[in-house]
C-alpha cells in the first residue's frame, strides 16, 4: 500500500491568497466540497481536470476552503492532540438518508426478515458470514464451508483460525443480546477478551490494553513500511474513556447523526489500536454495537466484513486519506457509508432470490404428482418456516391419520433428502434440510 501524497494544508491556502489577491474570487467562490459529487483526496484530485481557468493547486484550495467552512469537530484527538473533523457534503447526506430508510425503518424490509419464523435463518447467515470474514481479514485461514460446519454443528474448533471465527461468532451473538447496554471501558475489554480468547501468543493480553513496551504498528506486509503508528500506551485509558463518552452520546454538545457516530467509533478504535491484537475485529464489532443500540435493527442482518475483504486496499486507503489530510475523517465516512448501502443492497438481493426460490418450489409442489396431499402441506409449510420441527405424532394429529401412515410420510421425505431426522429423547424429530427450495428442485 503506497502512502498517498500529502496535500497542501489549509494554512497554505491563506498564504497563497495573500500572495495572489486577484485569484481570491476564484478560490473562495467555488462553493463546493466535492468533485463531480465525489469527496476526493488530493492524491486523486491532482489527476482530474480542474475547472476552466484554474490550476490543480487552486482547485484543491477552493475545495479545501469550502470544506473548512462546513467541517465539524469531533472529540477524537490525534497523537499530538489535534482534533479530527468531518464534513457533510451532499454525497454523505444522500447515503445517510437511504440508510435511515432501509436500516431503521420497515418500509422496504423483506417479509422474510420481518417473519419471526424465518428471521433466525437469515440472522444465522449474517452472523456466520461476518464472523468468518472478519476473522479471515486478520489471518484466519479456515475455509468458509469448514467454518460454517463448525458453527452449525456446535463442535469445538480444531485450530487457531477456527477459534478466531467461533470467538467472533459468539461475540456478535453477545452484541445482539446486549445491544441496549451503554458503552463502558470494562465492556469493551470484555468484548476484546471474547474475540481473542485462545488466539494470542500471550494469553494475558486478551481483554486488556497494550502496555508501553508492547509496540504495535500497522505495517504494509509487502514493503514493511509503517502505515500507522498508534498513540502511546500511556494515553489509552483516557482515550478509551473518551471513546465511551462519545459512543454514549455525552460528547460533543452538537448533534451527530447516529450512523456517523457508529462509523467514527470504528475509526477511533482502529486509530488507537489499544490492543496487542484483534483491533480490527473489535473496531468492526463496535460499529455493529453502536448501530443496533441506536435503533438500526436491520444491521444485525448485514455483513460488512465480506465487502471490506473484497477490496481491502480501499479500507486501508480511507484511513490513510484521513491521516494525510489534516485529520479529515470524511474520507473514511464516505467509504463506510458506501459499504453499508452496498451491504443493504446485497441483503435485499439475497432475500429476493430466496423468496423467488421458495415461490418456485411451491409452484413445483403444486404441479407435482410425486407427493401426497399431507406431504405437500408439510413441505409448503417448511419452505417458509425453515426452523420448524415435525414429529410423527404432530403429523398424525395434523392430518388425522394413523401412526403408521404419518411415519411413512416423514420417512419418505427423509429418504428423498428433504428432511433430516434426529432422536430427541425417545422421539424422532424431523426438520427441513438447509436450502429446502434447492433440494426440492432436484427431486423428480
Amino acid at each position: 500500500m503506497r502512502i498517498p501524497s500529502t496535500p497542501a494544508p489549509l494554512s497554505a491556502i491563506l498564504d497563497y491568497l495573500a500572495e495572489h489577491p486577484d485569484r481570491m474570487d476564484r478560490v473562495v467562490g467555488l462553493g463546493r466540497a466535492t468533485h463531480q459529487n465525489k469527496y476526493l483526496h488530493w492524491d486523486k484530485l491532482r489527476r482530474q481536470r480542474p475547472p476552466e481557468g484554474m490550476t490543480h493547486q487552486e482547485y484543491w484550495f477552493a475545495l479545501k476552503f469550502a470544506r473548512a467552512n462546513t467541517c465539524r469537530t469531533l472529540p477524537l484527538l490525534d497523537k499530538v492532540r489535534q482534533p479530527f473533523t468531518f464534513c457533510l457534503p451532499d454525497v454523505v447526506l444522500e447515503h445517510l438518508h437511504h440508510i435511515d430508510q432501509d436500516a431503521a425503518g420497515r418500509i422496504k424490509a423483506s417479509e422474510a426478515v420481518l417473519n419471526s419464523d424465518s428471521r433466525d435463518q437469515y440472522l444465522l447467515r449474517s452472523l456466520v458470514e461476518e464472523a468468518i470474514t472478519s476473522s479471515q481479514i486478520e489471518g484466519a485461514a479456515t475455509t468458509r464451508d469448514v467454518a460454517k460446519d463448525m458453527i452449525r454443528s456446535g463442535r469445538e474448533p480444531k485450530d487457531k483460525g477456527e477459534r478466531m471465527i467461533l470467538n467472533n461468532y459468539r461475540a456478535m451473538q453477545q452484541i445482539r443480546r446486549t445491544s441496549d447496554h451503554f458503552f463502558t471501558p470494562g465492556r469493551i475489554l470484555r468484548l476484546h477478551a471474547r474475540l481473542t480468547e485462545g488466539t494470542l501468543e500471550d494469553a494475558s493480553a486478551a481483554g486488556r490494553l497494550r502496555r508501553p513496551h508492547e509496540r504495535v504498528n500497522v505495517v504494509d506486509l509487502t514493503s514493511n513500511e509503517v502505515l500507522h503508528a498508534p498513540p502511546p500506551a500511556e494515553q489509552l485509558p483516557e482515550r478509551l474513556g473518551a471513546l465511551c463518552d462519545f459512543a454514549n452520546g455525552k460528547t460533543p454538545d452538537a448533534f451527530v447523526h447516529p450512523v456517523v457516530r457508529a462509523i467514527v467509533l470504528h475509526f477511533w478504535l482502529a486509530y488507537d489500536h489499544p490492543f496487542v491484537d484483534g483491533n480490527g475485529r473489535c473496531a468492526r464489532a463496535l460499529f455493529y454495537w453502536s448501530m443496533l443500540r441506536q435503533g438500526y435493527w436491520l444491521t444485525e442482518f448485514l455483513a460488512i466484513s465480506p465487502l471490506i475483504r473484497r477490496a481491502y486496499a480501499l479500507y486501508e486507503r480511507a484511513f490513510l486519506y484521513t491521516e494525510t489530510d489534516e485529520n479529515d475523517l470524511t474520507y473514511f465516512l464516505v467509504y463506510h457509508l458506501e459499504l453499508v448501502r452496498q451491504s443493504v443492497k446485497e441483503l435485499h438481493a439475497y432475500l429476493k432470490r430466496k423468496m423467488e426460490a421458495v415461490r418456485e418450489a411451491e409452484r413445483l409442489l403444486r404441479d407435482s404428482a410425486g407427493f401426497n396431499a399431507r406431504q405437500l402441506a408439510l413441505l409448503t409449510h417448511a419452505l417458509r418456516h425453515g426452523e420448524a420441527r415435525y414429529t410423527i405424532r404432530s403429523h398424525q394429529r395434523s392430518h388425522n391419520v394413523v401412526y403408521q401412515t404419518a411415519r411413512t410420510d416423514l420417512m419418505d421425505l427423509e429418504r428423498r433428502g428433504l428432511l433430516t431426522r434426529r432422536v430427541v429423547g425417545k422421539t424422532f424429530t424431523f426438520s427441513p434440510v438447509p436450502d429446502l427450495a434447492r433440494a426440492l428442485g432436484k427431486v423428480r
